[in-house]
């Protein structure tokens, strides 16, 4: 018979999974939008929040100069939050204004992003919408004209897909990118499905200058993405997921230089947890609706990775605990061989629905070893303790 708490493992850890699982399915009928001819084009601010970042933002800077959009509609505007290096210069040099912030004691994304919109506001060129790209993407051309087409649509946040450039031979980097296709594309299109919230990620995000009135930016926390799209839900705005357009971010090729960005995302996400899960709960119980239960839900998560790497485990001492006839029923094994099996399927149905290459499969069968990496960089953060600071995450030299 089953233990309460091993009952409790394994209906919560089913919940979340098949929860997932039924995200890719869903993201199966998901349909592109169809970009129809709009009453107006609008004018732009592509906002560059960057912190020394001169091996990367000349790349950036040039992307989204070669967006097919009037140049007369949108300006590029890199907000040099504290930098030390050339990266304001260097983005002069490629005919873009350049805004140095220079504020030792309010370090962070969240930070300079809030100074660059409270300067912008008050432009003379009146922005109409705003877009934010990290210092290290590269955007599809399309991108300005995908973003008009859902203003023009009343959408006041929106998300595009955010991806990571493939690097064949990197294991880290080609885990990141098939993590970031699940997370970044595939859950929102199974959202955009059913009408959720996609949720913000922090790169290819776009706000009307209505959405950034009403809801002035405020999040400041090291998930400062996650956070500031939950206070837009809980302010009645949702964010819409624009799969037509994307960006394309370089993870680092070396495991370590990945470090100070997966321990950001998840001390900061745990904070987050701890302080808008009662928020939206409470949201949830007073105006009923699966907007707010999906966002709910979507926060309880714990990291696929992580729950695949519990289920692992368990099966194995499951597997051994039969062999030395310790248990004499099948069930715990057929249970946790049950889970194991629907995160494959979350896996490659995901995948499928993405329209993955055949190296993002390939990337699968690097799970275990980013598992044992993450299993090491948790042991870091226990004996070293978690820190509040925002860690810019080390960059490599663009090939």
């Amino acid at each position: 018979m089953l233990t309460i708490s091993e009952m409790i493992v394994i209906v919560l850890l089913g919940f979340f999974i098949l929860y997932l699982f039924l995200l890719s399915v869903l993201a199966l009928f998901a349909k592109k939008k169809i970009l129809r001819e709009t009453k107006k084009l609008r004018r732009f601010a592509c906002v560059v929040p960057a912190h020394n970042e001169e091996l990367t933002i000349e790349k950036t800077v040039k992307s989204l100069l070669g967006i097919e959009y009037p140049r007369t509609l949108y300006d590029v505007i890199v907000l040099a939050d504290n930098c030390t290096d050339l990266t304001a210069e260097i983005a002069r040099a490629n005919d873009v204004r350049v805004c140095e912030r220079v504020d030792s004691l309010h370090r962070g994304k969240g930070r300079v992003l809030r100074w660059g919109f409270d300067l912008l506001a008050g432009d003379p060129k009146n922005y109409e919408a705003y877009v934010v790209i990290d210092a290290d993407s590269i955007v599809s051309k399309n991108f300005l004209h995908v973003m008009n087409n859902y203003l023009e649509q009343s959408y006041g946040s929106i998300q595009a897909a955010d991806l990571v450039e493939p690097k064949p031979g990197s294991w880290s980097s080609e885990v990141a990118r098939v993590a970031f296709t699940l997370f970044n594309y595939v859950r929102p299109l199974g959202r955009k499905v059913i009408g959720c919230s996609a949720g913000l990620r922090g790169n290819g995000m776009c706000f009307s200058s209505e959405t950034m009135r009403q809801v002035p930016w405020q999040a400041h926390s090291l998930t400062e993405d996650l956070e500031y799209g939950i206070i837009l839900l809980l302010n009645g705005i949702t964010t819409v997921f624009a799969p037509e357009a994307s960006v394309i971010a370089t993870m680092p090729a070396r495991p370590q230089n990945a470090e100070s960005q997966r321990a950001r995302w998840e001390t900061g996400r745990f904070a987050i947890v701890r302080r808008y899960v009662p928020k939206l709960l409470k949201a949830a119980i007073r105006h009923p609706s699966l907007t707010l239960a999906d966002a709910l839900i979507e926060l309880l998560t714990p990291a696929f990775v992580n729950m695949m790497g519990v289920i692992i485990a368990a099966l194995i001492i499951e597997l051994m605990l039969s062999l030395v006839g310790v248990r004499g029923e099948i069930l715990y094994l057929e249970l946790w061989s049950g889970l194991l099996l629907v995160c494959v399927c979350y896996i490659l149905v995901g995948l499928w629905s993405s329209g993955a290459d055949s190296l993002l499969f390939k990337a699968t069968l690097y799970f275990p070893r980013y598992l044992l990496w993450k299993m090491k960089l948790y042991f870091k953060l226990m004996v070293n303790g978690v820190t509040k600071e925002w860690v810019r995450t080390t960059r490599e030299s663009v090939q």
